[in-house]
């Protein structure tokens, strides 16, 4: 009877946002995407005077797609499309703490990615050159680019899939750490090291994400 409580009451705190199968189809959208992004980076990287603004709108385009699908899934399982996201701003107030919190997070996150990416050795990898952008356009389009990672990757990785971890697993520090590793094979065309950095990058806006009970914050410090 205890035990049978117990486990009723893990499921209270931790309840499943949407289905098991509709995760599944989330995760394997994602890992097509990986193989899809490896592709385009090879390309990009083997190209003397590559084209960027055909990756950004790709990318741009399936990570809305993901959104979308993210969200469809939660509210046709009967929950409100605001539990991924948290709660709406309803003072200037709550804005500008948010956006106190980002900054004070970015603040920390850079430092210790720094020294986590000197640990690891990730500056002499130089993957990300060829995605940078270049000239006027590319520059309009990679700050759209910025604004939907930090809005989507946090929906998705933090507001959905770590929600769904933690449910599934009925364990806080493990669903982050799930998240957080599902966030960094995502990013698997950058390379192992990289993986590993930005894992732990993904672990750190877990955190975030778990303590204010809202992706907001993250989504700012991400884009």
């Amino acid at each position: 009877m205890e035990s049978s409580a117990l486990v009723e009451s893990a499921s209270d705190r931790y309840p499943q946002i949407a289905s098991p199968i509709h995760m599944i189809l989330v995760l394997a959208a994602m890992c097509a995407w990986a193989v899809c992004h490896k592709f385009f980076v090879d390309q990009l990287g083997a190209t003397a005077n590559p084209s960027r603004v055909r990756f950004y709108i790709a990318t741009i385009f399936y990570e809305w797609l993901l959104f979308v699908l993210v969200v469809a899934g939660v509210r046709r399982s009967g929950a409100s499309a605001l539990i991924v996201l948290g709660d709406h701003w309803h003072s200037v107030r709550q804005v500008l703490r948010d956006i106190g919190i980002a900054a004070g997070f970015w603040m920390v996150a850079w430092m210790l990615l720094w020294i986590l990416g000197w640990l690891l050795r990730t500056a002499a990898l130089g993957r990300n050159v060829s995605m940078l952008p270049h000239r006027g356009f590319e520059l309009t389009l990679w700050i759209v680019l910025s604004v939907t990672a930090g809005t989507c990757e946090e929906t998705i990785f933090r507001g959905y899939l770590q929600r769904q971890f933690i449910a599934l697993t009925k364990s806080a520090p493990a669903g982050i750490l799930l998240s957080a590793a599902a966030f960094g094979a995502a990013h698997a065309y950058q390379g192992l090291r990289m993986v590993v950095l930005i894992g732990l990058y993904g672990a750190m806006f877990g955190v975030l994400a778990y303590w204010r009970g809202s992706v907001r914050p993250g989504m700012i410090a991400h884009a």
